[in-house]
């Protein structure tokens, strides 16, 4: 079994720790939260510098809310460049920009470091559980070699093509997903000043061809007013612009892409940023008169 680092025990990070844990890999954190210290406690060997977590390991993974955070992480003092050594592997399963992980990539193969840039889709429902979709960027030998360990994590693993390439695949997730949400915010704010049964209205969509694991989800936490973060707004609208920085890289016009992004704003200027993104409704109902 091969040695794992893990960096960002978040939200999602520490139960996919957790899962690696007890599958048997032996697992390096870095002792710098109560998240590290319950998993020093279930087995986990605690380090004092992210560089040290990486000399400890076969293979470092990372999950981190920016890019900016996985830059400092890697590239910063005692961190892991720092101390990963040659025939190492480096996962990076934070959402960031694929120019990032790409640069990442190519310094870390200065080293001999391998890298695969493997964001994931599913929130915290899908790392506890281990159903997280995982979107794989980098060669074919390190997704190999990476994917017993994906497996502990995910269930539909997909190596998309070289560095970078899971990157963009995951924020063009995030557009669909955020604009399918605007889609079910709008449609439930509609039908709720019209007197529609919203419970009713959700159960036969769900049976047609609007029916999506949002309407589903996402319906049903708007329906009961259950805005507690599974994922938050802030770390979508990130992403958001993440897309948008990559549209303008490519002269891509993304219309609908960016009006979720303003609503985002509007909610994050509203005191909102750290509630679920199913909480676009809640702009739409301020918007609305319906609150």
């Amino acid at each position: 079994m091969e040695k794992i680092g893990f960096i960002g025990l978040g939200i999602m990070g520490k139960p996919m720790a957790m899962h690696l844990l007890n599958a048997g890999h032996p697992l390096h954190v870095y002792e710098g939260n109560r998240a590290a210290r319950e998993l020093i406690n279930a087995g986990a060997a605690g380090h004092a510098s992210y560089a040290a977590v990486a000399k400890a390991s076969d293979i470092v993974i990372t999950m981190l809310p920016d890019s900016p955070d996985v830059e400092a992480v890697v590239f910063g003092k005692d961190g892991v460049a720092e101390g990963i050594g040659k025939g190492s592997l480096f996962i990076d399963m934070s959402s960031i920009a694929p120019a990032t992980a790409s640069r990442i990539c190519e310094l870390l193969s200065e080293k001999g470091v391998a890298s695969i840039d493997a964001p994931v889709s599913g929130g915290q429902v899908g790392a506890e559980a281990a159903t997280l979709s995982i979107m794989a960027g980098g060669t074919e030998e390190a997704f190999r070699r990476a994917l017993p360990i994906f497996e502990r994590l995910g269930k539909n693993i997909v190596r998309i093509g070289e560095a970078g390439a899971g990157q963009m695949t995951k924020i063009c997730n995030q557009m669909i997903v955020g604009m399918t949400i605007q889609a079910v915010a709008e449609a439930f704010t509609l039908a709720s000043k019209a007197g529609v049964d919203l419970e009713k209205m959700r159960e036969v969509l769900l049976g047609g061809f609007a029916q999506s694991r949002i309407l589903d989800l996402h319906g049903k936490r708007i329906i009961d007013g259950n805005y507690k973060p599974g994922f938050r707004i802030r770390l979508h609208r990130k992403d958001m612009g993440l897309a948008l920085q990559a549209a303008r890289e490519l002269s891509v016009p993304l219309y609908g892409s960016a009006v979720v992004a303003a609503q985002m704003d509007a909610l994050i200027a509203r005191g909102e940023g750290e509630a679920d993104h199913s909480a676009l409704a809640l702009l739409m109902a301020h918007l609305s008169g319906t609150e």
